[in-house]
């Protein structure tokens, strides 16, 4: 046993380590598993402990809304994956898209955002930020010279999901995270598609990254959950929005995430396999109009995904030749997908995006995103391909 303080034995690890190792800190009892903290509050030895630890200026457990050890051994795990400082948890995704921009904007600000972003992350910029005097350009992902044009001299922030949902466009990080920089303002990355054992933002220049743990980082579709990871400087501007409003995780939803982040790596390259092959297979089929991955070698954004992305993730799209009626016909035929509009889980999912994910945008919303009515979504899970494959194609064979 090595008796040096200094000594870090993750130091150097690899991602499957680092997202089964790191933040254990076992308690005297001993145990192999991270053990799950359900407290609200903890006890202090005396008036001045207590004092000390709220000023911050000892450190240790205050309340459980932002202290709180399996939650933080999450952030933890989190921000070594994702080369980050720190990490904050909070309720859900949107929460920790939420947290960001009211910890780091203020009234009069400017956001640029790209069109294509899961539809309720247009609903809370367009609709409730703008109550606050906070104002967002909507351009299209891989358009720089609109990127550009969009930027004023009050824009504080820029707001990207690559790949995107649900058309798997990819943007250029670095280029943008170049772009952000250059005009003074911060570059968000939103990685719930690929998650940190496929992608990592902040290596390619972004200031933040969020997710929805409640996608791949639990895989299982058990809980909800959001987090956000970056340097210290800004994660503590969020964590202390989050330590005031409390949009924060529990600290079962985090031990339940930890339990997911073990096979995180193992469960995404399965993913990307069968995405891949089925959307080889779909491209195939002659009720396909059209399929939107990046693995595939003729996607617009294949290429930038190569260089930033360590494979091509588990999430697809495809418009069927027709309409919202022979969408709605291929999904209702299906038998063992299921319906519904989570993302990440091993159970392969399917969604009709115009009605459901993106269904609170305008019809010139969608329009400009290309959310059309024969758009399917497939998260592909790790079931057996070829029962994936026959259950699509009960599906298509009714149109």
């Amino acid at each position: 046993m090595i008796d040096d303080d200094s000594f870090d034995p993750l130091a150097g690890a690899g991602l499957d380590t680092l997202a089964i190792r790191t933040g254990h800190v076992r308690t005297a009892e001993g145990e192999h598993g991270e053990p799950l903290f359900l407290t609200s509050s903890y006890v202090f030895e005396d008036a001045a402990e207590a004092a000390a630890r709220f000023s911050g200026e000892k450190p240790g457990n205050v309340y459980s809304r932002y202290t709180n050890p399996t939650v933080r051994t999450f952030e933890e795990r989190i921000a070594a994956l994702e080369g980050a400082e720190q990490a904050v948890a909070t309720s859900s995704g949107m929460a920790a898209i939420l947290s960001t921009c009211i910890a780091l904007l203020e009234s009069g600000d400017h956001v640029v955002c790209s069109r294509n972003v899961f539809g309720t992350t247009t609903v809370l910029l367009d609709k409730y930020l703008r109550r606050f005097g906070i104002d967002t350009a909507f351009v299209p992902l891989t358009e720089l010279d609109e990127w550009q044009q969009a930027l004023t001299p009050k824009t504080k922030l820029l707001f990207i999901e690559t790949p995107s949902n649900p058309l798997c466009e990819v943007a250029d990080i670095r280029v943008l995270a170049e772009l952000a920089h250059s005009n003074n303002a911060l570059l968000v990355v939103d990685n719930c598609f690929c998650s940190p054992a496929l992608q990592q933002p902040l290596k390619l220049g972004a200031d933040l990254v969020v997710h929805s743990a409640t996608k791949y980082l639990d895989g299982q579709g058990r809980c909800m959950g959001g987090v956000v990871a970056g340097s210290s400087e800004l994660v503590g501007e969020v964590l202390s929005f989050i330590r005031s409003a409390g949009p924060t995780m529990s600290p079962f939803n985090a031990w339940v995430f930890l339990k997911g982040l073990e096979t995180l790596r193992l469960r995404m390259v399965a993913h990307s396999a069968n995405a891949l092959e089925l959307a080889l297979w779909l491209q195939q089929q002659p009720q396909v109009e059209c399929v939107f991955y990046t693995g595939l070698a003729d996607h617009p954004g294949h290429a930038i995904a190569v260089r930033q992305q360590s494979a091509f993730g588990g999430v697809l799209s495809f418009r069927v030749k027709g309409g919202r009626e022979q969408a709605w016909k291929v999904i209702d035929s299906t038998q063992v997908l299921s319906l519904t509009a989570n993302l990440g889980d091993v159970k392969t999912t399917i969604v009709h995006p115009a009605t459901t994910t993106h269904g609170r945008l305008t019809d010139e919303q969608k329009a400009e995103t290309g959310i059309t009515e024969n758009l399917i979504r497939i998260a592909v899970g790790l079931e057996d391909i070829a029962d994936i494959k026959a259950d699509l194609a009960r599906g298509l064979s009714v149109i």
